[in-house]
């Protein structure tokens, strides 16, 4: 009988989870351990964010599910890793902490004969100082709660724009020098203007995009070059067009450094501080690892082993210029190199470099995206770990057949804009690969043209509203669930 931990109940988590215990007979254990008590479909937190879905439609309590589906869980916190046992449990094992309940407060050490570490990131706000949501006016929509928050303050404001016919700055993108996912930034402040527009006060409100990508549309991807119809473009003139059609302004090139009440501190590129005032912002914070510690049996620090920040797993980590770095960097079974049975998919992997180029500004700060891993790349990382480990288990010894680099995995992302079968459009952009390679494809920016487009229309907003509720059905592992792709 095999024991397959795994750290985190998010979209990579209980995507493993739910593949292992479909596929793995009941004499295997699978055991869940987390923090949330929900799970939640992220991508329509933007939905929450602006009042056009309740955050009950986004999530559903995890206990009852796994307690149906015979998948073990604890709400818990992960303390530190014991690759090698201790000199209490000799195997493998993580300590935990309760932080609910009776329990709250007491640890406990939890072995494993395969670890899954998909905790994701950490919400680093405090890397931002005054960035935390709810203060200084401004909002998150990271998670269901925070995004519940955004939707409260935002129609406030459209209230008091209402009631007295004052003017209002609206700002948002990216609170930090190297965050990511641009693409949740982009698709909140096109549904914000379209609320906007519902309630009649458009003109009262100047809204303003603020990034660090150094192009529009580059979303940490390092932009791309896409097919539109009958024409190629680029992916910054397509978000320009869409911006500009909007009247949405931009800023591009900022590491945001402070919030204060209303106020947004950043640096550009050219070296300049500058301040730009708002009465509402939503702005995403920097992601990172949760500052885990592991040790080895006789109680040593081996956290290097295991963490550069995120987890360390197949990937070139050499540190080399711009120049040289390859498609071929990028990890493809998400397994850590010093432990055999520890995997990390999804965002808990260290990425090996950036794919956006790197910049500095004049002072030496640095200034651009991190690259993204979340949605599809996690879904479909989490389901290759799940199956190397069940041929591992079948087999009787590690196996890798299953392999999926982001060199070769494709993503889509639409931002819905509107809400209802009638009332909305999608922009969407499908890219291939994620990464790009740049000598494959060398002539059109590392990306293949026959599977990078982009599209603009009602469709697109289809195919995200028809998302939410096939994904929501999918993770509540209903009947026939595992027939929906990731």
């Amino acid at each position: 009988m095999a024991k397959i931990l795994i750290l985190g109940a998010g979209i990579a988590g209980h995507t493993a989870a739910s593949h292992l215990r479909r596929k793995l007979s009941i004499e295997h254990e699978v055991l869940v351990v987390s923090p949330n008590s929900n799970y939640q479909w992220v991508p329509s937190n933007i939905w929450v964010g602006i009042g056009r879905m309740k955050s009950e439609e986004v999530y559903f309590p995890l206990e009852p599910l796994y307690k149906r589906k015979g998948i073990g869980y604890k709400q818990a916190k992960v303390i530190s890793f014991h690759p090698e046992g201790d000199d209490i449990e000799s195997k493998p094992h993580v300590t935990i902490e309760y932080i609910y309940g009776d329990n709250s407060g007491i640890q406990e050490k939890v072995s494993y004969d395969y670890l899954i570490n998909a905790t994701g990131p950490k919400l680093a706000f405090e890397l931002t100082e005054g960035l935390k949501p709810g203060t200084n006016k401004v909002y998150s929509v990271c998670t269901y709660e925070h995004a519940s928050h955004a939707s409260d303050a935002l129609h406030k404001l459209i209230s008091e724009i209402k009631t007295t016919g004052k003017k209002a700055k609206i700002l948002i993108g990216t609170g930090h020098s190297k965050a990511t996912c641009q693409g949740a930034a982009f698709e909140y402040i096109l549904n914000v203007e379209k609320e906007l527009v519902r309630f009649g006060i458009r003109d009262k409100i100047e809204l303003t995009w603020i990034s660090n990508e150094y192009d529009l549309g580059d979303f940490g991807m390092d932009g791309m070059l896409l097919t539109y119809g009958q024409q190629t473009m680029r992916s910054s003139e397509m978000v320009e067009m869409v911006f500009a059609d909007r009247g949405i302004k931009w800023i591009l090139g900022a590491g945001v450094s402070k919030i204060g009440d209303g106020l947004a501190y950043y640096e550009n590129l050219d070296g300049e501080y500058k301040i730009e005032s708002y009465d509402f912002a939503m702005l995403i914070p920097s992601f990172s690892g949760h500052g885990f510690k592991a040790f080895d049996k006789n109680n040593n620090d081996i956290t290097n082993k295991l963490f550069k920040g995120f987890m360390i797993v197949d990937a070139d980590y050499t540190s080399k210029p711009y120049e040289e770095w390859s498609v071929q960097d990028w990890p493809e079974t998400y397994q850590n190199p010093s432990f055999p049975n520890i995997f990390a998919p999804g965002i808990a992997f260290a990425p090996p470099h950036t794919i956006s180029r790197p910049r500095k500004s004049k002072n030496g700060t640095e200034i651009f995206p991190s690259p993204p891993r979340t949605g599809m790349p996690s879904g479909i990382t989490a389901k290759l770990v799940a199956d190397n480990i069940i041929d591992s288990i079948k087999s009787g010894k590690i196996s890798l057949v299953h392999k999926g680099s982001m060199g070769n995995m494709g993503a889509a992302c639409i931002a819905s804009v509107g809400y209802g079968m009638t009332q909305g459009s999608g922009i969407s952009i499908t890219t291939f690969p994620i990464v790009p390679d740049y000598k494959k494809y060398s002539k059109t920016q590392g990306r293949d043209l026959k599977k990078t487009f982009g599209d603009i229309g009602l469709a697109g907003h289809w195919l995200k509203l028809t998302l939410h509720y096939a994904f929501i059905y999918k993770a509540k592992m209903k009947p026939f669930w595992w027939l929906i792709p990731e």
